[in-house]
């Protein structure tokens, strides 16, 4: 599942990850590992790196789309505890 966005943005601004991980403190086998959405920033850090490029942080992440989800809501789910009970 892709959470981030990062390699996108990325590639858009020719950003290299030395000079992220750099800024961040972090390696650059780090970076790369958020860049693949193998593991994620934090919150702290989406936001340095937002300010870094000055974008958006929610150009950093995936837009969330319920449309087409057939998960529960936390309506039904509250509904269904209830009626356990």
């Amino acid at each position: 599942m892709k959470i981030n966005r990062l390699d996108i943005v990325f590639k858009e601004r020719n950003v290299q990850n030395r000079v992220i991980a750099k800024f961040i403190g972090k390696t650059e086998f780090t970076i790369s590992k958020w860049r693949n959405n193998k593991r994620q920033p934090s919150l702290e850090e989406l936001i340095e790196i937002a300010k870094l490029l000055r974008v958006s942080i929610y150009d950093l992440i995936e837009p969330t789309n319920w449309d087409n989800e057939k998960s529960e809501t936390y309506e039904e789910f509250v509904k269904k505890v209830k009626d356990i009970k």
